[in-house]
């Protein structure tokens, strides 16, 4: 008997703790609580944490995050109003504030992100094709876009290079889709934090032509300073050639001066040594004479002289053997 009720004692210990066990659950603070009973829910949401008692065996807990999620989308191609064709990559940020009618619409994590997919996705090509791609790409409109600073100012006249003025800019485009986004997800007990454009880029059958006109304005620049280039270039050589013709014409006007002075410094000490005396006027005479024989005779060299020139006069006395010269009768001389 004793066995019985020990073995009752135990049951009855056993079953008090297994539902108790089934009626306390704990919040923690990253988590709110929808209670269901058969699958509704009853009550109020717990959205404080803590220990909680709940009716065992019928009554089930969902717990439900309450923290700031994330939702990041796959890239997308859309179309913008300017029919050019861009790939978005979005982002945003949520979190459940009304637990119950999320519960109720979306169940769980999983169908929120992907009802999100469908109105961020939606929202965000609904904004992109009715603003151009400047307006996407811009911060905003007060923003003012860098020039390049090798234009020039006719160049820059011609707006190479320079951005289209925008209306709004990026940041007014996400706050349009945001807003548009926000509404919609409010149903669901969601609340939308922000949203952002984290990528943009062209689409693949679009990015070649970008980049063409890009090569292209480079390839003007480019041209542009080879031109100035060559210019330059022909400058400076056509400053050389002048400057040298002047040196070389300075040089040779200096030499000539210089000789000029010189034939002149020689004949003036010429003319004086020949007023000196008879006899220097001979030994001048003899040693010009000399002079001249080096510069006019050389090998092989054949002179034909009268006998009364003064080039002849100091050869016709010399001995054929002492001179080396062969003196002919008809006044020939052959060296």
């Amino acid at each position: 008997m004793n066995k019985i009720m020990q073995i009752a004692i135990l049951v009855v210990l056993g079953a008090s703790s297994f539902v108790a066990s089934s009626s306390i659950y704990t919040v923690s603070e990253v988590e709110q609580a929808i209670i269901t009973q058969f699958g509704k829910p009853v009550g109020a949401p717990v959205t404080t944490a803590g220990l909680k008692f709940k009716v065992p065996f019928i009554q089930d807990v969902n717990p439900i995050d309450r923290r700031v999620l994330e939702w990041d989308g796959n890239p997308s191609d859309m179309p913008t109003k300017d029919k050019l064709y861009i790939s978005v990559d979005l982002f945003a940020r949520w979190r459940i504030t009304d637990p119950l009618q999320y519960f109720l619409r979306l169940r769980d994590e999983r169908s929120a992100q992907s009802r999100l997919d469908d109105i961020l996705g939606s929202e965000t090509r609904n904004a992109v094709a009715k603003h151009e791609l400047i307006e996407i790409i811009r911060t905003t409109k007060d923003r003012e876009p860098l020039r390049d600073a090798l234009l020039t100012d006719a160049e820059r006249e011609q707006n190479m290079g320079a951005l289209v003025p925008i209306q709004k800019g990026r940041m007014l485009v996400e706050q349009e889709i945001f807003s548009a986004a926000a509404e919609k997800v409010r149903v669901f007990g969601i609340q939308l934090l922000d949203i952002r454009f984290k990528r943009i880029n062209y689409n693949e059958s679009v990015r070649p032509k970008i980049y063409d006109r890009m090569i292209s304005e480079r390839r003007q620049i480019a041209e542009r300073f080879l031109s100035e280039g060559n210019g330059e270039a022909a400058r400076i050589r056509g400053n050389r050639e002048r400057d040298l013709n002047k040196i070389q014409s300075e040089a040779y006007r200096k030499v000539e001066e210089i000789r000029g002075v010189a034939d002149a410094k020689a004949t003036e000490i010429y003319a004086k040594a020949y007023n000196q005396s008879p006899a220097s006027v001979e030994f001048y005479e003899f040693t010009r004479t000399m002079q001249s024989y080096g510069t006019i005779i050389a090998k092989n060299t054949t002179l034909v002289l009268s006998t009364d020139s003064d080039l002849f006069k100091f050869l016709k006395g010399m001995s054929p053997h002492g001179a080396g010269v062969p003196v002919r009768p008809s006044g020939n001389i052959a060296k």
